[in-house]
């Protein structure tokens, strides 16, 4: 198989985004979206998923209702205590609300472990709604409910291959959200549950499995939000991760990553969030946590 340079890579992420962008644009008024309730969208996971920042969420991503072709682009920075920066850039489409298509390109800076040394991980995913509303079906306590998959691929090979690890996989999973309406004090809520089949280490960004560890494990992820006010969201997420290296090197022990996030949508058109986040261990340094900040716009 054909193995494309970094640089080529980069490349083909950018084009498939500006295609993306130019087929939004060019779809006609009557299909353009912006009929959903504001902030029922959410945010961009970080693989560039709709949802909470850190889990997908069963909505699909973009503004756009059941005849119309909707989107959204974000980047996000975070540092952590000890020096790690993780940057990702990603868009993603949501077809009548229904299908999503979404991308993601990561760089992540491995602070003083290896010095000027920044791993680049590209992911690619699909999201289909199988059944439910999370807003409309009030009378229903079916939540909205859909199942997605997002490929991964890790550049630096030889990196993850040397934790015995592989560069590439998909992850699999299932989510399901609901909206509660005035259900806290007469404040909105939003609860999603979202479980995940993945042998992914640290994201991905530290490879896929490990020695003993093919088989990709059933991890849970959760994200908890209240709206006090139509455009301003409160809340907590939480993510499990498999833990496939601690067996290869102690140093390489996983934890779970959790955040507490604030998200402001001024308008339907822009988003953004804040949160602290806590990513456990990561590659010899303990309790790594920090700013995490997203921007995205939505169309």
């Amino acid at each position: 198989m054909q193995r494309f340079p970094a640089s080529q890579t980069r490349k083909n992420a950018w084009l498939t985004l500006a295609v993306a962008a130019a087929c939004a644009v060019l779809v006609p008024n009557s299909a353009r979206a912006g009929d959903r309730l504001l902030a029922t969208w959410g945010v961009t996971q970080v693989e560039g998923a709709g949802g909470g920042g850190l889990t997908p969420w069963a909505t699909i991503a973009g503004s756009g209702s059941s005849n119309q072709i909707g989107g959204s682009a974000f980047v996000t920075h975070t540092r952590t205590n000890d020096g790690y920066e993780l940057k990702v850039a990603g868009a993603a489409v949501g077809i009548h609300d229904r299908v999503e298509l979404s991308m993601a390109r990561w760089s992540f800076k491995l602070s003083d472990v290896v010095p000027d040394k920044s791993i680049e991980m590209n992911s690619l995913g699909v999201k289909v709604k199988v059944m439910g509303d999370a807003v409309y079906d009030q009378d229903s306590w079916l939540p909205q409910i859909s199942v997605g998959a997002q490929y991964k691929s890790n550049e630096d090979k030889a990196l993850v291959n040397s934790f015995g690890a592989d560069n590439s996989d998909v992850d699999v999973y299932a989510s399901a959200t609901k909206l509660w309406l005035g259900a806290a004090g007469g404040y909105n809520v939003l609860a999603n549950l979202t479980l995940r089949l993945t042998r992914a280490n640290q994201f991905g960004l530290v490879g896929f499995g490990g020695a003993g560890h093919d088989k990709r494990q059933l991890m849970a992820e959760g994200s908890v939000g209240v709206l006090l006010r139509d455009d301003l969201v409160v809340g907590t997420e939480y993510r499990q991760k498999p833990n496939n290296l601690e067996d290869t090197a102690a140093i390489l022990k996983e934890e779970a990553a959790w955040d507490v996030f604030v998200a402001w949508f001024p308008s339907r058109y822009v988003s953004l969030t804040a949160a602290w986040l806590n990513l456990g261990n990561v590659v010899s340094k303990p309790d790594q946590q920090g700013l995490y900040l997203s921007g995205q716009v939505t169309f």
